[in-house]
């Protein structure tokens, strides 16, 4: 395609569901991604290559707050990050669209409601073929309609562990799922997370998404391709963006789906005379308030008691995620891991080899999960192409609590060793925040339709978008997000 209408940078969540809304308008649509497919290789089901040797992480390095490099672990493919994601595809609660005190402080809300995302959320599941049920979880908002599919079954040492954990005093419910299971597990018994998919076994931005809109003539995707800035006029348009090997490339109107690291990264590259702090910056919120969940492995051990599973990560709950148990402030989610395995907890822990395989053939492995809160002083920043990422984690106190009662409730359920290890800056727990969403184009970046308040002819549809990293994983909000993005582009773009 050497013209299009719109211009996407970037092939994850948010761009591919963007392509898969706009592609039945017609309008010629352009996705620029700079990675390539991914092809199937012998690394898609080694562990110690992936986890050991980091075999598709990238070969780039950035500097965290103290100007210490980091290798970072984002991917760079078609389907982005959600190529290798775990695609617990969960609705935001009710609640995290409202203001609410937290342990650490508070979440500021959203300019929108949870109501009036609803049927973008019922859309984005049966877009990407979730598998869910809504009437086990209580903290579950309402819906419109059901899920698409019933929920994945519990492996039986997974169905027992529900069955402890319910007499512990939870509440399991089945994690809202985009898989095709026997896909997967045809393709290889291997586990879930961090593996890449290359069989289509789980339902990511390239297999549902990217696939529907490529299946439209209209819609062309050109891999390999780096965006280097976005070119805007004094008049506040955006005119076109630099691309390596490509030079300028030219749309109407140009949507950024780069990531929340990238896309702010690259609107600060791309200042000018005119915009001297970047594009889309006249708040100075570009990179800022950067949210990364704080998260923690949590593996629940019995000397005897083996767990035979494969795919573990059926299993959630959500007790603690409105209060602390006491009427206090939201501690977060918790739901199960991709089934560590002796390969995988040895690259991670040093481990020798035997002792790691004996140690995870009886381990029950969980993600506690705390919402990170929006700090201006977290943030992005650039000096030429380097990247500067200057997390600074925030309610902390919260996630030491949850993972607390974790270990309380998994003693009562039986088993008598539990250990817990944080993950740091090098594991990506769902970054966020870095173009914020809102009413007042003084403290925010886009408004509540992803459109640029700076310039009209800008979208980002990615997680540099959420005002509050919420609890839960945010794949299916961005999802949403793009899709009610796409809903008010045809209808006051292409209505004309």
């Amino acid at each position: 395609m050497t013209r299009a209408d719109v211009i996407i940078i970037g092939s994850g969540i948010g761009g591919a569901t963007l392509a898969a809304a706009l592609a039945p308008s017609g309008r010629r649509i352009l996705i620029v991604e700079r990675g390539e497919r991914l092809t199937p290789s012998p690394q898609d089901r080694d562990p110690k290559a992936i986890f050991g040797d980091g075999c598709f992480r990238p070969d780039e390095t950035w500097l965290d707050g103290k100007g210490q490099p980091f290798n970072p672990g984002n991917y760079y493919c078609v389907g982005g990050n959600s190529k290798f994601y775990g695609a617990a595809l969960i609705r935001y609660r009710r609640e995290d669209f409202l203001p609410r005190a937290h342990m650490g402080g508070s979440s500021p809300g959203w300019p929108i409601s949870y109501e009036e995302l609803e049927h973008d959320y019922t859309a984005a599941e049966h877009l990407y073929d979730v598998h869910g049920v809504v009437n086990e979880d209580p903290t579950e908002p309402p819906h419109s309609a059901n899920y698409p599919h019933p929920p994945v079954a519990d492996e039986p040492d997974i169905a027992d562990l529900r069955t402890r954990l319910s007499r512990a005093g939870m509440t399991p419910s089945s994690v809202p799922l985009g898989v095709d299971i026997d896909k997967w597990l045809a393709a290889g018994q291997t586990t879930w997370d961090a593996f890449p998919n290359t069989c289509g076994g789980k339902m990511d931005a390239e297999t549902s998404a990217l696939a529907k809109a490529l299946a439209h003539k209209n819609v062309s995707l050109l891999t390999g391709a780096m965006v280097r800035e976005l070119i805007a006029d004094e008049t506040g348009q955006i005119t076109g963006i630099t691309v390596d090997g490509h030079g300028t490339l030219k749309a109407p109107l140009v949507v950024l789906a780069a990531g929340a690291v990238q896309s702010a990264a690259l609107l600060l590259q791309s200042a000018n005379d005119a915009y001297p702090g970047g594009l889309a910056n006249r708040s100075d919120q570009v990179g800022r308030n950067f949210m990364n969940h704080n998260s923690s492995a949590v593996l629940a051990l019995h000397p005897l008691r083996r767990n035979r599973s494969i795919y573990q990560k059926t299993l959630m709950f959500n007790d603690y995620y409105n209060s602390d148990g006491n009427g206090g402030p939201p501690l977060g989610n918790v739901q199960m891991l991709g089934k560590i395995t002796g390969p995988i907890l040895a690259s991670q822990t040093g481990l020798p080899g035997p002792i790691a395989a004996l140690i995870a053939g009886r381990s029950y492995d969980f993600y506690a999960m705390s919402e990170d809160l929006p700090n201006p002083d977290s943030r992005v920043t650039v000096e030429g192409n380097q990247i500067r990422l200057d997390w600074k984690r925030s309610n902390w106190a919260a996630h030491e609590a949850l993972v607390e009662r974790l270990k309380t409730h998994l003693r009562r359920a039986g088993f008598p060793i539990v250990l817990s290890r944080a993950f740091d800056r090098r594991t990506p727990s769902h970054q966020c925040g870095t173009a914020r969403m809102g009413d007042n184009p003084e403290n925010s970046v886009v408004d509540p339709f992803c459109r640029s308040h700076d310039f009209r002819n800008l979208f980002i549809v990615d997680a540099s978008v959420l005002p509050t990293s919420a609890a839960v994983n945010p794949a299916l909000t961005i999802a949403a997000l793009a899709l009610r993005a796409g809903r008010h582009i045809i209808e006051t773009e292409f209505a004309a």
